[in-house]
């Protein structure tokens, strides 16, 4: 038993038409662009002096970050200088290296201040981050 709609159906269509779904397809993509948010990851803004001899380091470092009204951070939490001189004490037993990212407008004092705790705490590696120009 065949039926007749079925017949008419299979010979009408030879093709399938695949515009509107590229058309529906972009549709999506443009509403899921406008509708995501972007969010940056929190963080402390900080303005690296420029150098034009500044080399790139591959290893892991402790960061510390001073920022331009002198505050310290470590791993993003403020920390007290206490709290610092018994961090680099432990971090000099495991022989690691130290990256200070001080803002351009941060006090040199504060800066030299933390690498000589450090050096004196038996950190040899000591490196200063810059941005090249």
């Amino acid at each position: 038993m065949k039926f007749k709609g079925r017949m008419e159906l299979e010979q009408g269509l030879k093709q399938i038409d695949i515009a509107p779904l590229v058309n529906i397809l972009f549709l999506l993509v443009i509403f899921l662009m406008l509708t995501s948010v972007f969010v940056l990851p929190p963080g402390i803004k900080v303005n690296l002096p420029k150098a034009l001899t500044s080399d790139v380091i591959k290893r892991q470092n402790i960061n510390i970050l001073v920022t331009g009204e002198n505050l310290t951070f470590l791993e993003g939490k403020q920390i007290t200088p206490q709290e610092l001189k018994e961090f680099l004490k432990e971090a000099g037993k495991r022989g690691q290296t130290l990256l200070i990212k001080a803002d351009s407008r941060a006090s040199l004092g504060r800066v030299v201040e933390i690498w000589d705790l450090a050096r004196d705490l038996g950190i040899a590696q000591v490196s200063i981050a810059t941005d090249q120009q």
